[in-house]
């Protein structure tokens, strides 16, 4: 078990941009970072400008590789600048994406995070270029064959995270992790969006929390002004799980995952009349597209999750690290137990 002594760092430091670094663990001294908090790689979301702020502020800013994208990868390495980033892959499609990994590796990316597919095959290449190796998870089958093969980090993503996940709840399978996991530090993701949720984190045994939702509302993502500002607007209760945006962008992703996006205009027609959904599925393509050119968040995805009640602001990724840090300390420091 964690003690609670250590999430702390005791001593507050100050660096020489007058940031505190008020929690620590060991996650920090691994990764080569001040705060415990890592930017999930939200795809065509969490580019190099946000990348970058997290990570000047103190976190990990992992850049969002998606499905595949050489030309965009670059553009947004390039915007990282001189930044210490990672960059994270859909694991299934890296597959086919000859060379991608080693843009990635070849530009000094700090970290290389894989999710949804095999960590295995890319361990080897991940620390002969000297990086970490990051192997979000969806289960606890999962957890044991990335730490077999070799994971530096383990994040435990729960079913409540914006984007695809697992069926597996973020409560009960960060500590099912946790407590498997031996010395690699397990980091916590899905409905995490403030101190609160990284306070609670840590007291499950994770070292730090990754967060996207709360990202994605922020000054440097690449998300659309009409997305942003339906985020700030909207609950969880508005969140759905549906295949239905992978089918209209001609994604065929393995089974045992599901899309949370808020519910819209397409997730109803879709949940009404799948069959007819299905028979029209060029038409509907055709309609999709204009829809993502418009910014039309009525029809296309906006992809957040469960914490989206958190969210009441867009400010710079650099304040909001400092606020959930900051959040997380105060936390840990009132807790309503008492000893008695």
């Amino acid at each position: 078990m964690q003690d609670l002594r250590s999430l702390g760092s005791g001593r507050p430091t100050t660096d020489n941009n007058g940031m505190h670094a008020i929690l620590t663990t060991p996650l920090c001294e691994l990764l080569g970072i001040r705060h415990p908090l890592l930017l999930a790689p939200m795809a065509g979301v969490a580019g190099g400008a946000l990348a970058a702020a997290v990570s000047r502020a103190g976190g990990l800013g992992i850049i969002g590789g998606g499905y595949g994208d050489p030309e965009w990868l670059g553009a947004e390495l390039a915007r990282a600048g001189d930044a210490r980033v990672g960059v994270g892959f859909i694991t299934w499609r890296l597959d086919a994406c000859v060379g991608l990994l080693d843009m990635a590796l070849e530009h000094g990316v700090a970290a290389v995070l894989l999710s949804f597919g095999e960590v295995a095959p890319y361990a080897a290449r991940v620390h002969d270029a000297g990086a970490r190796l990051i192997a979000q998870v969806q289960s606890v089958a999962q957890a044991h064959a990335a730490l077999a093969a070799g994971a530096d980090v383990i994040v435990a993503q729960g079913g409540e995270a914006g984007g695809h996940a697992g069926q597996r709840a973020t409560l009960p399978l960060v500590p099912a992790v946790v407590d498997i996991a031996g010395t690699c530090p397990v980091v916590a993701a899905g409905g995490i969006a403030d101190g609160r949720g990284l306070a609670a984190a840590l007291v499950l045994g994770a070292q730090g929390a990754m967060l996207g939702s709360r990202f994605y509302a922020s000054a440097e993502s690449l998300a659309g002004s009409a997305a942003r500002a339906r985020v700030l607007e909207a609950g969880g209760d508005e969140t759905v799980r549906s295949p239905v945006f992978d089918a209209l962008r001609g994604w065929e992703w393995p089974a045992g995952y599901a899309l949370r996006t808020l519910a819209n205009e397409t997730t109803a027609r879709h949940a009404a009349d799948p069959d007819g959904f299905a028979a029209a599925l060029a038409s509907e393509r055709d309609r999709y597209a204009r829809a993502q050119a418009l910014g039309d968040v009525a029809q296309a995805a906006v992809i957040v999750g469960e914490a989206a009640d958190l969210l009441h602001d867009a400010p710079p990724a650099a304040t909001l690290v400092r606020r959930i840090v900051g959040e997380a300390a105060a936390a840990l420091a009132a807790s309503h137990v008492r000893r008695g």
